[in-house]
């Protein structure tokens, strides 16, 4: 890891050194490049500086801790723990800041969520996630909006496509993509026995036009009339949406608005998030290419969380937690649970940047 610090470092001079060149400076692009890429790395070159300081400091108190003098061999001793802590601590600062960025964690996100396996009570259980969210969401001061939404006959979600908009949203929420298990015993069931049924998450990072190009020559739009709720031009106005990207098949629908404008719009929307994810999973040789590997196909085998009601137990089987607030967690207060995931991954990404940099 030294050798990595060493390289940093020394790109910083680089970089510092082109800053002050006249002809960088005339480009205000080539400028504005090198002064990001500056600013990325001048906390770990400024934690770097203040680490071998420390470490310079070590290594004296430890001569005078071996020297003749007895009143400066004991200052020396009692300075040194406190020195050896104190670069210890900048050594942690230094992997954490060592992680790669994720460029997606400032972005929105597209949430979509749809009932497994289960019938009736997955999609319940799919509304149960939503309003967790939902309810999430609001206390972060996030915005939530609708795209669009298919209720089953007993008051639960066959699939619901939403839009939050925040600081960090994505940051948050990402590790949320998967399979989520409801353990419990149905209204409907007289015997009381439990059931066990699923709904998939997917979170995608909302991608604008300098993210992802759609040529319009590769999209099919269709229109058609409104099966749902929409007042008097249900059924009459073609103001819903279908668009078909036709290189990948990807089909989206829209129909909540009365205008196919804002229909299109927001279908461009969810298509554009779905294809910036497929591209991003290109890249990402670890990860399959294929968008199901983020959601699972909803069988009850394949999970990230299972929600156990006669227990009020949630455990999250990716990063081994468990907590017995099932009711305040789906009641929004899902924090703890999103920040065992993020500590958990940002733990294995940091020894995956360790191991990179011995």
């Amino acid at each position: 890891m030294l050798d990595k610090l060493i390289s940093v470092e020394s790109k910083y001079h680089e970089l510092l050194a082109l800053l002050g060149d006249a002809t960088v400076q005339a480009d205000q692009s080539q400028y504005r490049t090198h002064a990001k890429a500056l600013a990325e790395i001048e906390p770990i070159v400024e934690r770097f500086r203040d680490y071998k300081a420390v470490v310079s400091e070590i290594g004296q108190a430890e001569e005078l801790a071996a020297g003749d003098d007895a009143d400066m061999r004991g200052l020396a001793q009692e300075e040194l723990p406190g020195l050896k802590s104190r670069a210890e601590s900048l050594l942690n600062e230094i992997k954490i800041l060592l992680i790669p960025k994720d460029p997606n964690d400032e972005k929105n996100v597209v949430l979509e969520i749809r009932a497994g396996t289960g019938g009736d009570e997955a999609a319940l259980f799919a509304a149960d996630l939503f309003r967790m969210y939902t309810r999430y969401a609001e206390r972060q001061g996030w915005r939530v909006d609708v795209l669009s939404s298919s209720e089953s006959g007993v008051g639960g979600l066959k699939e619901v496509i939403a839009t939050i908009e925040g600081k960090g949203v994505y940051s948050r929420l990402k590790y949320e993509s998967g399979v989520h298990r409801v353990q419990r015993v149905p209204a409907t069931e007289a015997s009381g026995r439990i059931h066990t049924s699923t709904a998939t998450v997917a979170v995608l990072p909302e991608a604008e036009d300098v993210d992802i190009q759609i040529d319009a020559k590769d999209l099919r739009i269709d229109t058609f009339c409104s099966s749902g709720p929409g007042g008097q031009s249900v059924n009459t106005t073609y103001s819903a949406v279908r668009i078909t990207h036709i290189p990948t098949g990807l089909v989206v629908s829209q129909q909540d608005e009365k205008s196919q404008i804002k229909n299109r719009a927001k279908a461009m929307k969810v298509l554009r998030a779905r294809l910036y994810e497929m591209e991003m999973r290109k890249q990402q040789d670890a990860i399959a290419k294929d968008r199901k590997s983020q959601v699972g196909t909803g069988e009850r085998s394949e999970k990230i969380r299972t929600y156990n009601f006669p227990q009020s137990r949630i455990t999250d089987h990716r990063v081994n937690f468990t907590t017995h607030r099932l009711l305040d967690v789906l009641d929004g207060n899902v924090g703890e649970l999103i920040d065992e995931a993020v500590t958990f991954f940002t733990a294995e990404r940091l020894k995956e940047a360790t191991a990179v940099g011995s």
